[in-house]
């Protein structure tokens, strides 16, 4: 087993041991995925870490990215010691109005309505490599925004690294030809 599969061995178990389903929550028929269980054990949360970062390195191991971008909220707290571990800059993708510099703005819609996301103008440099970071991957809205803000800044989304992806929305397709590294496919 190489050492990438050992490190990815290790993550999908802290994900099959920490994560509990929430029935019902935020609204009747959801099942939310509850990642604070893991976020409160230091070996499993390094694990996913470390694991997550393999997405912005190559079969070397070498850093193949400039910056990791997460999205709000609880791809905050993966991406930045993602970005840690890869000895790479952090930049948030947030809702609107929560930036207090020059923003990049887009509106994409959610299962029942539309939001917008921004980004800083200058979070990404023209030419950069982006990993972006979050916590689910369901119908690609949020991350299709981000890589169209991404793009906007002139830089490059290069790959989507996620906890979870639920396959049955099919939300790769929103993300067109970037790569998605999920752990766990749902």
């Amino acid at each position: 087993m190489s050492v990438r599969d050992d490190v990815r061995e290790r993550a999908v178990d802290a994900l099959t041991r920490l994560v509990r389903d929430i029935a019902d929550f935020p609204e009747p028929g959801i099942v939310f995925k509850d990642i604070t269980p893991l976020l409160a054990d230091p070996v499993g949360f390094g694990a996913v870490v470390e694991a997550m970062a393999a997405a912005g390195r190559d079969e070397s191991g070498a850093v193949v990215v400039d910056k990791v971008v997460g999205m709000e909220a609880r791809g905050f707290i993966l991406a930045a010691p993602v970005a840690l571990t890869l000895g790479v800059g952090f930049a948030p993708v947030r809702k609107a109005g929560k930036l207090p510099h020059d923003t990049h703005q887009v509106d994409y819609a959610l299962e029942y309505g539309e939001a917008v996301l921004e980004l800083h103008q200058d979070a990404v440099a023209p030419g950069e490599r982006v990993l972006l970071v979050d916590d689910v991957l369901a119908t690609g809205g949020t991350a299709g925004a981000t890589c169209d803000l991404v793009r906007r800044c002139g830089a490059e989304p290069v790959g989507f690294a996620v906890l979870m992806e639920l396959g049955f929305l099919d939300g790769r397709t929103a993300l067109g030809e970037v790569p998605v590294h999920a752990l766990q496919r749902i």
